[in-house]
This record gives C-alpha cells, sequence and structure tokens, in this order.
C-alpha cells in the first residue's frame, strides 16, 4: 500500500482531483491522510467532505482548526465568520451525517510501520508522541460524547497558554486543542504565541517557530502537518514536512509519497 499525505485543501475540490490524477491515486492500493482543513474559504467544502467520507479505509483525515470550527458553527455555539464558505454544508440533506462523521475524526494519526505521525499544526515541543497520543485521546473522547457543544464553546480562547499536567477540565482541552490546530509560534520556552501569524523572517525577536524550540522533546518523530501555509512547505530541520502550501490563496495543493519522501503538487486556481 502507498500512502500519500495530502495538505490543507479548504474546499478546494476541483484542485484535490487534479492532484489524484497527477499521483495516480487507486483507492483499492493506496491510502491518503489529510493534514486538517477540509473545509471553508474555498468553494467546494460540501464536495470534499463527502468525497474523503465515501474513501472509508483509505483515508486518514485529522481534525483543523477550520473543521473545529464547521462543528462549532453546526452545533450552534459559533457563528460563521465574514468569508466563511460553509452554508452549502450546513443546508445539505446528509449534513448531520458529515458532522458526525467529522466530529469522530481524530487529532492525531500515528503509523508505526509507516513511521510517521500526522496532526493539523505540530506537536507541542514539551510533548513525547506518547503523551501526544494520549491527549489527542482525551479530547477526541470529550468531542465524540454525548454532549458535543460543551467542549466545542469551551475551546475557544488562547488560555492557558503554556501546556501543564496540572490543567484540567475546559483549560486542559482547550490548550490542547490549540497546541494541536492553532500552533505556529513560541516562546522558548514552549509558551504559545497564537497572535503573530506573519512570515518568519517579520517575527518578534523572542518566538521562535514551534519547530526550533530548544531542546524539543519529540524531534525524533517524523511530522506531516499542515496549518502554516506560509512556510510553502518549507521548514529548517529534518523530519518535519510542512504540507500547506495555500490552495485556496492561490498557490499550491501538495501530496508527499511517504515510502520515498517525494512531493508532487498542482497549481490552484
Amino acid at each position: 500500500m502507498t500512502i500519500y499525505a495530502i495538505g490543507d485543501i479548504q474546499g478546494c475540490f476541483a484542485e484535490l482531483e487534479k492532484l489524484l490524477a497527477e499521483i495516480r491515486f487507486n483507492p483499492q492500493t493506496d491510502s491518503l491522510w489529510f493534514t486538517g482543513d477540509l473545509v471553508n474559504r474555498g468553494p467546494d467544502s460540501l464536495k470534499v467532505l463527502r468525497w474523503i467520507k465515501a474513501l472509508g479505509e483509505a483515508q486518514v483525515a485529522v481534525l483543523g482548526n477550520h473543521d473545529l470550527h464547521l462543528l462549532a458553527v453546526a452545533y450552534g455555539v459559533r457563528s460563521q465568520h465574514r468569508g466563511d464558505t460553509l452554508d452549502e454544508i450546513l443546508r445539505a440533506p446528509d449534513k448531520i451525517e458529515l458532522i458526525e462523521w467529522l466530529r469522530h475524526r481524530p487529532l492525531l494519526h500515528f503509523d508505526r510501520a509507516a513511521g510517521f505521525v500526522v496532526t493539523h499544526a505540530g506537536l507541542a515541543p514539551c510533548w513525547s508522541l506518547k503523551l501526544a497520543r494520549e491527549l489527542a485521546h482525551e479530547a477526541e473522547t470529550a468531542l465524540r460524547g454525548a454532549a458535543p457543544e460543551i467542549f466545542l464553546k469551551q475551546m475557544y480562547g488562547d488560555l492557558p497558554d503554556k501546556w501543564s499536567d496540572d490543567l484540567s477540565g475546559a483549560d486542559r482541552y482547550r490548550c490542547i486543542i490549540n497546541y494541536f490546530t492553532r500552533m505556529r509560534f513560541c516562546y522558548p520556552d514552549g509558551r504559545l504565541d497564537l497572535s503573530y501569524k506573519g512570515e518568519i523572517a517579520g517575527k518578534p525577536r523572542e518566538l521562535l517557530p514551534w519547530f526550533e524550540v530548544p531542546d524539543r522533546v519529540n524531534a525524533g518523530v517524523k511530522i506531516l502537518f499542515g496549518h502554516w501555509a506560509a512556510l510553502n512547505g518549507n521548514t529548517s530541520v529534518p523530519g518535519l514536512y510542512a504540507l500547506d502550501t495555500g490552495c485556496v490563496w492561490g498557490n499550491c495543493l501538495t501530496a508527499l509519497r511517504l515510502e520515498d519522501e517525494k512531493r508532487f503538487s498542482v497549481r490552484c486556481a
């Protein structure tokens, strides 16, 4: 089986079809991993969700911040933002089925045989892979529970901005979600900064890309992630694979073939 990891689609279904043709995807023999943000801002989020869901066991899609935003809107705990393109999903006859499917997607996927882990934004510098898997399961269980609207309502906010094993309740879940789905820059002690979203070259002096934090505990883990289109697929660290190449902004949609780490890209409209 050949595994391809694909960066943030954000509703760009036409470009996804082009990329699948480029890699000659065969659902009988290949598997697709998606780095999250399947929906929003692009024109065809409904088509993207339906197509990926229909893949069944041939896909793994981790949750991104835009996917969680769709869930929050669908459960009535959040309003849409200007520029959102979620209405078609929210009016669809299979809306409930799609939302339920999305609600049960993971925050992290690890394949020991392939040797890769995939999350939306990366792994907190202070988390081992073992701890990250435990925390992902903890948050996933809460989201999949009987009261997802409570979880979704409580997940918004920028604090606490640093992980501690002592965190509990809503603070604990919020911190987990922020590291998994919103992280870009951190302070040298691993504390999150969620305010600066510009280029690395223009960052405040005290901030670091999360993967450059000194003594990062998960430095030996091969990590596939999306979320950060400004990286344009480039990091300064071996073993890290940035796959959001800004399709929704008119750049590219990118896939990585895990077996030989070859990249495939198509230009986006």
